[in-house]
């Protein structure tokens, strides 16, 4: 049997993190953005009292689109999420699994989230740093490392909240996954990002010698595809072989204005430097557009959803439209990812082709991108999106001592570069090897003392600005 805890105390911290260049995507642009800090005491039954610690971004414009919030609205939201689930958490008595937890929680999170006009992706933010910095403590307690005590599900994940599966299922699937050694990098190439010459994306000391790179997009088809063909033709130049994808971040009005850019990918011989190497393309309209419109034809090229992924039905709906893909973000929800990797792993069995992506956004050196990595590894993620050691230098405003121990820790993830300390990539890839310390995925916690305590939400989303 899992074992089973109760939550007894949740704090919040965060850092400010100034970029190293501007990060576009969709329609905003990120210069600097805080990054949140969960620290989450537990007590496992007949064990003791544990601590745990998790980390994301408070990203901008990405949870909430709607274009009458301001990117400090939408920060806002993040927040809220966060203290809004701090107050569930704890209120659920007595000693349950860590899913049972999540579990028992999220339905109200999503409904007292919505009575102040945060949607559900946004909703979901809370839990799932939560989630993290909980699974962290109980692997501590125990003395198991990630990968061991997912495979023996330690958290106790059933199909509770995905009643398309069975629990054997997942109890199936987490025991039959073993710990990728490699996880190849995916390189973004931001739409204010360079494109040709030293610095551009074929610039090996840019992209750090990546074998596939994610390309943002902005929804004008034209516009796109002269893009995508200048990044094409830098590509092309690399001395080894390379696979992209594409994303749209929800900028593509409709199906037909879609169309006219898979057309163009399909036709156009210009374009067949990206055609010809293109796994598939990532959430390319507005997420309640996407989940009303059938890809249809268009789903001879390979789709997945990320934004519109704000529910444990998600990816099941999805895959009736034509989608075959969905994003594994550990912002998201760890156990949503668990759950649609089964997903795909069960539909694939039957002769479907379906798969978990591995996106990020702007995972930061030290706990946001070992966990989500280890998240990755665990499922067969053979490929993530890694941007944050490319927005951002080094560890940013991390304390020098902080990322020295993260460095001293996992030597296999960062390397000293000058005064700075970097992740490292191995021939394109990131190495797992040191996220088998006992915990999720970290052996070295945030230096508490020094942060800041989470800023409190100057005002609440009002629902009468609500569309």
């Amino acid at each position: 049997m899992p074992p089973r805890l109760a939550v007894k105390d949740i704090a919040f911290f965060e850092r400010p993190v100034t970029f190293a260049r501007p990060f576009r995507f969709g329609a905003v642009v990120i210069n600097a953005t805080p990054q949140a800090f969960v620290c989450v005491e537990i007590e496992v039954e007949g064990k003791g009292v544990a601590t745990g610690a998790s980390a994301e971004f408070l990203v901008p414009k990405w949870f909430d689109k709607r274009p009458h919030l301001s990117p400090e609205e939408t920060v806002a939201e993040l927040r809220r999420s966060l203290l809004i689930a701090r107050e569930i958490y704890p209120a659920n008595s007595g000693f349950e699994t860590a899913f049972g937890v999540h579990a028992a929680c999220i339905g109200a999170q999503v409904e007292a989230c919505a009575r102040e006009d945060i949607p559900p992706l946004a909703a979901a933010y809370g839990p799932a740093e939560i989630d993290k910095a909980i699974l962290d403590a109980l692997l501590r307690c125990t003395g198991a490392n990630f990968f061991d005590g997912m495979a023996a599900n330690i958290a106790g994940i059933d199909a509770r909240l995905s009643r398309d599966l069975a629990d054997a299922d997942v109890s199936q699937f987490l025991a039959g996954r073993k710990r990728l050694e490699r996880v190849a990098v995916r390189h973004t190439v931001g739409m204010d990002d360079q494109v040709e010459g030293e610095g551009g994306v074929a610039d090996s000391r840019e992209n750090a010698g990546a074998r596939y790179f994610k390309l943002k997009l902005n929804g004008d088809p034209v516009h796109d595809a002269e893009r995508l063909i200048r990044i094409g033709n830098e590509l092309a130049t690399l001395p080894y072989d390379y696979r992209v994808t594409l994303d749209a971040n929800e900028q593509y009005a409709d199906l037909a204005v879609l169309g006219a850019l898979v057309e163009r990918l399909d036709r156009d011989a210009a374009l067949r430097p990206i055609a010809s190497k293109l796994l598939y393309i990532e959430q390319p309209m507005p997420r309640d557009i996407t989940k009303a419109s059938p890809l249809g034809g268009l789903a001879r090229r390979d789709f997945i959803v990320d934004e519109a992924d704000d529910s444990y039905d998600a990816f099941p709906i999805a895959r009736a439209l034509g989608y075959r893909g969905i994003s594994s973000k550990s912002c998201k929800g760890l156990y949503k990812s668990v759950i649609n990797a089964t997903r795909a792993a069960k539909w694939s069995a039957g002769g479907e082709k379906c798969f978990i992506a591995g996106e990020d956004l702007t995972c930061q050196a030290g706990l946001a991108v070992q966990q989500d990595l280890a998240l990755g590894a665990l499922i067969g993620v053979t490929h993530a999106e890694r941007n944050g050691h490319h927005y951002v230098d080094g560890f940013g405003d991390t304390p020098a001592a902080e990322a020295e121990a993260f460095l001293a820790a996992h030597p296999d993830l960062y390397a000293r570069d000058g005064n700075m300390i970097r992740l490292t990539i191995h021939d394109g890839d990131l190495l797992t090897g040191s996220l088998t310390t006992p915990g999720f995925a970290t052996s070295v916690h945030p230096d508490w003392s020094v942060m800041s305590p989470l800023a409190q939400p100057a005002t609440r989303i009002p629902l009468e600005k609500a569309v």
